[in-house]
């Protein structure tokens, strides 16, 4: 029996508190292709498609998808065989630089991406009051540009919130970073070289 003066013993250290945030990040994610109607494609596979549908015309490239998922160029680069060899993406000669290509959606490869398993989730986001939504967006690009820099990593953006587009000129949006006029589906499009927006003038 514990005295009055007694003091109970310390609990023991149970290690690090796990983040819960963090955990139900990356179980959403895997949630995505748990299940998915179409189980044709890897995870990887299904990234890249989104990826080179959405990258602007400077980031369809191999390498550039390699910073985008975060793995090698080498198995980036077996990533984009792959769906090639499934008629999904193409190579296509760059109209500046003709020592090297850019890789492009086929038809077949937009009509796969109408049984995208990432749908469903873009269904729930959608479903969030426009509050919560812009909250949540905000939130999640927050993340996104303090991991990138602890991991001394690029942060892809959309070219319309870069620091690199320049609006100042009379009916044109011109970037900085390539040097080139941007016109409105750049606007909307990813981007390897993205900076955040407080460089914007």
């Amino acid at each position: 029996m514990m005295s009055p003066t007694s003091q109970p013993e310390p609990a023991q250290d149970a290690g690090p508190i796990p983040c819960h945030s963090a955990e139900l990040l990356v179980h959403l994610a895997r949630l995505v292709h748990s299940a998915a109607a179409d189980v044709s494609l890897t995870p990887a596979q299904w990234t890249a498609l989104r990826y080179f549908a959405s990258a602007n015309r400077m980031s369809r490239t191999p390498s550039a998808f390699s910073e985008f998922n975060a793995t090698t160029r080498g198995t980036a680069s077996q990533t984009v065989k792959s769906l090639i060899a499934l008629g999904l993406l193409e190579k296509r000669a760059h109209e500046s630089d003709g020592r090297s290509f850019l890789i492009e959606l086929t038809e077949a490869g937009r009509e796969k991406l109408a049984d995208d398993p990432l749908d469903d989730l873009i269904h729930c986001i959608k479903d969030l009051s426009p509050a919560r939504r812009a909250a949540f967006t905000e939130t999640l690009a927050h993340l996104g540009e303090a991991l990138a820099r602890l991991r001394a990593a690029p942060t892809f953006g959309k070219c319309g919130d870069c620091g690199h587009c320049d609006t100042s000129r009379s009916g044109e949006v011109f970037c900085r970073c390539s040097q080139s006029l941007l016109n409105s589906a750049d606007m909307r499009a990813l981007c390897i070289d993205f900076a955040p927006g407080n460089l914007r003038r």
